[in-house]
């Protein structure tokens, strides 16, 4: 089923469901201090998740829920080398 917005929820909303520091400077510290995870490491499995944040990330993802494309964005964020915006 297709959705009426694509862009429901942004990388500042994800961080603070997390629990996270979610200015945009705080993000882009968190970002660049995790990146880039290993291809073979899933995004929920990464070392630098709590339990329950763990455990969010993968259930949002399973269910393809509001906050499966920022998920997406942000393991996609994670996996890219940290120098490739510069």
């Amino acid at each position: 089923m297709a959705r009426m917005n694509n862009s429901l929820h942004r990388f500042t909303e994800l961080f603070a469901q997390l629990g996270l520091p979610s200015a945009e400077l705080d993000i882009r510290q968190f970002i660049a201090a995790h990146s880039p995870l290993a291809g073979h490491v899933a995004l929920a499995e990464a070392s630098f998740w709590t339990t329950a944040q763990a455990t969010f990330l993968r259930e949002e993802i399973l269910r393809d829920a509001d906050w499966a494309e920022v998920v997406d964005r942000l393991n996609a964020a994670l996996r890219a080398s940290p120098s490739a915006g510069r």
